[in-house]
């Protein structure tokens, strides 16, 4: 993959709304929409930070609720395809990775720790079942391949669940160096173009920014794998407060230069 599709640059000098992981809670999800809606205004962007579905049982439901969202959004005068961004959570790379399990060199032993992540009610959510794609795993590759197929055509069935999952990116950016969007945390002694994985299983270089990391005034995340709630420091915003949890969907609104404006939560 290029850079380029790596990574969605956002407009400098605008209100950006970004939406903390989302685990499959879709009626907190329709909540903090209609609550967005109400206070979007001309000129406004929005970038979900990844982790749609995971841990809760309405994956489908979520994913149908970003479509029909951006659709409500597109519809509005002004409005841009570049300015809505998905970014790609643990859980979606997770689910991508699912889909090649067969060529895992062990493949039960692969799955068992996908569904440990959380990835098992998404699975259910799309018609699969968990035991007996364990099951196939230890049988044969022709067997969990057969499995995966089967989830897979499942998937696919659904209008636009495919297209939004090729469509979601790394991490976005504003083009005025102000704010850094990522999922889970950054490593700050790599680049960006190098972070990888660090996007979804990193994280503790993150709380520790005592400095711009790359020039950006804030590196804002949705997701906090240790779970320590919302946070703002100068340099950084954790938006992440336990939706999935037990704990409420959370959005922040940030102004031009970085500056959280305020916060909506479902």
């Amino acid at each position: 993959m290029s850079e380029q599709s790596l990574f969605a640059g956002l407009r400098g000098g605008a209100r950006i709304w970004a939406v903390a992981a989302i685990h499959g809670e879709a009626e907190r999800l329709a909540a903090l929409h209609r609550r967005i809606d109400a206070a979007f205004a001309v000129g406004d962007q929005l970038v979900y930070l990844g982790n749609y579905t995971g841990l809760g049982p309405r994956a489908r439901e979520t994913v149908q609720e970003l479509l029909l969202f951006r659709r409500d959004l597109l519809a509005r005068p002004g409005m841009d395809p570049e300015d809505i961004v998905y970014l790609r959570g643990a859980q979606e790379e997770m689910w991508q990775k699912l889909f090649q399990i067969q060529f895992a060199p062990n493949a039960a032993q692969v799955l068992q720790w996908l569904v440990e992540q959380g990835i098992g009610p998404t699975i259910a959510a799309y018609g699969g079942k968990v035991e007996e794609g364990l099951g196939a795993a230890r049988e044969s590759i022709s067997a969990v391949t057969r499995w995966n197929s089967g989830l897979r055509a499942s998937f696919r069935a659904h209008d636009g669940h495919t297209q939004l999952a090729s469509a979601l990116v790394h991490a976005a950016y504003t083009d005025d160096g102000a704010l850094l969007f990522v999922h889970a945390g950054i490593d700050p002694q790599r680049p960006l173009s190098a972070q990888s994985d660090s996007f979804w299983w990193g994280g503790a270089g993150f709380a520790t920014l005592e400095e711009p990391y790359e020039g950006f005034r804030r590196v804002v995340r949705g997701y906090d794998r240790r779970h320590g709630g919302f946070q703002e420091t100068a340099y950084t915003v954790t938006l992440d407060a336990g939706c999935g949890f037990g704990g409420p969907l959370v959005a922040g609104c940030f102004g031009p230069g970085g500056t959280l404006e305020g916060t909506f939560q479902a």
